[in-house]
């Protein structure tokens, strides 16, 4: 990447009839000079910072109209970029905004956008400190309200402000664990206990939003789940129950799923796919055989398994072939359907009974599933590390937790200030403050392009 270079990329979705405008963002240098260049304004309106102009987009030959746009001027540094930057607001769905788009690409010095590189540019210029870009992405890609909660929070400074705080309070004892190195003679005795204490309060305190942050990833990334079990035992009634559609077609006849269906729900702010597998039995239909192996696919990819037995029926050897297929690390959960009839002998536990014909026993089964894959209790969640930043996180509580170690040992005071450093330097990573260019491009490669 180079910072001196003008970008330009589609700053919005762009989907064939879908979205009645589109915008084509421009920043850097050339910016402005793109804008007059691509759209003609007509009369005598003003080019002045964050006003609106209304013009059209001229092709090559400066005659033909592409489009009838709307053109934001935005000079830096009151830019998102902190550079200056042109927003074309155009009409919406694919090829509008594409012959909008390769215009803006003609002109000489302007290249396409890599992906994030206008939420790096941000983070450059300080207009962004690392957390909160990270937040816009995660805004983004939200899947349920509660994930949009978590990175609203994030892209208002909670994560950063959490960790400044942390880091500071690192950063003062590091100073006084220095100053006794070179001047304890002249200076007050320095209580060792207190220091550990101040230091493992950090250390708890990181391992917390650790904890939180694997509980936070569930409500971004969401959960697989694999509805298992023989032909005709209720998987298909029960995918369209939690649904709250008909997604899959529900007869008496064995065998009637004979493909792997999705359906996309929430639950309690947790985005979940449910798989609908195929009955697996033994079969000749070949139809039927490709939706039983996807089914063995299904099962070690889920997150969770819901085994779905016949109540009625009773447990089958069948059943107990099907449990012993579930691969050993993968949560399961028996659920007996069918609770609306007569119930059968089930000398295996079963986890939840319900009626997926009625409905009673969802409740317990919305339950049972958020607990038993770590999704529950999720409410208490205010901030949501992601990966990275909780592995730095870990990162610095490890370290600060070897300071037990060189209490114990009474070593030195400098030999404390080597793993406070290295807590110090992995926090500043989180917030942006101490990053490499090869951390920066990895961390904004994972983005979209145009944002």
């Amino acid at each position: 990447m180079n910072a001196s270079d003008t970008i330009a990329a589609v700053a919005t979705a762009v989907a064939p009839g879908q979205g009645g405008i589109a915008v084509v963002r421009v920043s850097g240098p050339a910016a402005e000079d793109v804008g007059q260049a691509v759209v003609h304004v007509p009369g005598q309106q003003d080019w002045q910072s964050h006003r609106v102009l209304y013009g059209h987009v001229l092709g090559a030959d400066g005659q033909r109209r592409l489009d009838e746009v709307l053109l934001l001027l935005m000079r830096g540094p009151r830019s998102f970029t902190g550079e200056d930057v042109v927003e074309i607001h155009c009409h919406g769905g694919v090829i509008a905004v594409q012959q909008v788009l390769e215009r803006v690409l003609a002109h000489p010095g302007v290249r396409r956008a890599l992906p994030g590189e206008f939420s790096q540019r941000a983070v450059l210029n300080g207009r962004l400190d690392l957390t909160r870009a990270e937040a816009i992405s995660q805004l983004v890609a939200a899947r349920s309200r509660r994930a949009a909660d978590l990175a609203i929070a994030g892209l208002d400074g909670g994560i950063q402000a959490r960790i400044t705080t942390l880091r500071e309070q690192l950063l003062d004892q590091l100073t006084e664990l220095e100053a006794r190195v070179d001047f304890e003679e002249d200076l007050p005795p320095l209580d060792g206990d207190a220091l550990l204490h101040d230091l493992q309060q950090v250390r708890q305190a990181l391992l917390t939003l650790v904890a939180d942050g694997e509980r936070g990833e569930t409500l971004r990334s969401g959960l697989r789940v694999a509805l298992v079990g023989r032909p005709n035992v209720g998987k298909s009634s029960l995918l369209n129950r939690l649904s709250r559609r008909e997604r899959a077609i529900v007869t008496e006849l064995p065998g009637t799923t004979r493909d792997l269906l999705e359906s996309e729900i929430v639950l309690e702010g947790v985005p979940i796919t449910l798989l609908d597998t195929a009955g697996i039995r033994s079969t000749d239909d070949a139809v039927e055989q490709l939706g039983i192996a996807r089914s063995e696919e299904a099962l070690a990819t889920a997150d969770v398994v819901l085994l779905v037995l016949d109540g009625h029926a009773g447990w089958t050897a069948e059943d107990a072939a099907l449990l012993a297929r579930i691969p050993e690390h993968i949560p399961r959960i028996l659920v007996a359907n069918k609770a609306d009839l007569p119930a059968g002998a089930l000398p295996q536990p079963v986890d939840v009974q319900l009626s997926a014909l009625e409905g009673t026993g969802e409740e317990d089964l919305v339950q049972a599933l958020l607990e038993r894959c770590g999704a529950a209790g999720t409410e208490g969640v205010l901030l949501a590390l992601n990966e990275r930043q909780r592995d730095l996180a870990a990162t610095a509580a490890a370290a600060l937790g070897r300071s037990q170690e060189v209490a114990a040992q009474q070593l030195p005071w400098d030999f404390w200030t080597i793993d406070l450093r290295e807590a110090i330097s992995a926090l500043g990573e989180i917030t942006g403050e101490e990053l490499t260019e090869a951390v920066l491009d990895r961390v904004f490669s994972r983005f979209c392009i145009g944002k």
